[in-house]
């Protein structure tokens, strides 16, 4: 008779570790980004951390007939200036606010998200202060961090290579869903965004090696509206969130509709919000590019319908309003510098919703 093999002593045959995966290390990144998420919390939150999936009251968080919305989005490859420079603090800010700005223009209050980090090898103290400007962003929208995942992936990304994707829930009362009654006539405002957001950065990396710069050279144009010192750091100011603003103005009754700026800029975007047959009627001249698009353009020769293809070029949300100067008026006392940048005209029957410029934006002067 033939026995079967003995199973190999402890400690002698292949493991995870050995793989590349290191399953401690997961589990110190979970206890390390726990207060963070800890923080998110809002009404309506269920449990926490470190279950199979999260528990969302909608009852709880104050709602009668809610209609949920849910919007996923990335960073891009801004994720490439984060890694080559080491700046990784405000990435996951970035993601939070791709998805809540879209979110929040149906409408939406944002209540939950989650989000899927993914790398090679787990560096425990880079991904932590990835989720901690997640943690952050969340905070800020009123959003709850309720869970995610880390994947660690040996051989599909690089060294020191990750790669982030979000996903949020929010809920808005049926009678509260946007855009509603858009009409011919409506003001169109510009909120001003932060710089370059999460759009357009495989271009931005372009040009910077075109330039021949590093990331840590002195940031060549000027920018007063950060502390950045060096290229890198002014490139990776994080996409601004207008949860609070655009929501305070809905709940004011002083919004008709609303459009997140993202990769397409003002034409690709503003136009999706709009009943077919309206048109866009905008004035380039109404607000000043920040100097950061400037230099983009004048660095990389890139004509002014390719910056406004690709870029935000100043305007991070466009809202609707009937009564533009009441908007106006609360978004002035939110502190908000707003500027009027056009209004609605309405098309033929019929044909698709669309923009025109009245005088294009000057990335020269």
């Amino acid at each position: 008779m033939t026995s079967a093999p003995l199973p190999p002593s402890p400690g002698t045959g292949a493991t995870y570790r050995d793989a590349g995966v290191d399953i401690e290390a997961g589990d110190a990144l979970v206890d390390a980004i726990k207060p963070a998420a800890k923080a998110t919390d809002r009404r309506g939150t269920m449990g926490g951390l470190g279950g199979f999936g999260a528990l969302f009251d909608l009852k709880a968080a104050g709602f009668t007939d809610p209609v949920l919305v849910s919007c996923t989005d990335g960073v891009g490859t801004k994720l490439m200036v984060a890694i080559e420079s080491g700046l990784h603090e405000t990435v996951g800010i970035d993601l939070v606010a791709m998805c809540v700005n879209d979110l929040v223009v149906q409408g939406a209050e944002p209540l939950f998200f989650l989000d899927y980090f993914a790398t090679g090898r787990l560096a425990v103290a880079d991904a932590a202060k990835v989720v901690r400007g997640i943690a952050e962003g969340c905070r800020e929208s009123g959003c709850a961090l309720v869970g995610g995942e880390t994947a660690e992936m040996p051989g599909m990304y690089g060294a020191g290579h990750y790669d982030l994707a979000g996903f949020s829930v929010g809920a808005a009362e049926r009678t509260a869903l946007l855009p509603a009654d858009i009409r011919a006539g409506d003001t169109l405002i510009g909120l001003p965004s932060s710089g370059v957001h999460s759009n357009g950065f495989s271009l931005v990396r372009a040009i910077v090696r075109q330039t021949g710069l590093g990331w840590d050279a002195p940031c060549p144009f000027a920018d007063t509206t950060t502390d950045a010192a060096t290229l890198a750091q002014a490139l990776m100011t994080p996409t601004r969130l207008y949860v609070k603003t655009v929501l305070d103005l809905h709940r004011q009754g002083l919004l008709q509709g609303a459009a997140h700026i993202t990769g397409g800029g003002l034409p690709g975007n503003l136009p999706r919000v709009l009943p077919p047959g309206m048109t866009a009627v905008v004035d380039g001249a109404s607000w000043s590019i920040p100097p950061v698009f400037r230099w983009l353009a004048q660095a990389g020769q890139v004509d002014a319908d390719e910056m406004l293809k690709v870029f935000n070029c100043g305007i991070g949300m466009v809202l609707i309003a009937r009564d533009g100067d009441a908007a106006m008026r609360r978004l002035a006392e939110l502190g908000e510098d707003a500027c009027v940048i056009g209004h609605l005209e309405a098309g033929a029957d019929g044909a698709a919703a669309g923009l025109r410029f009245t005088t294009r934006p000057d990335f020269v002067g």
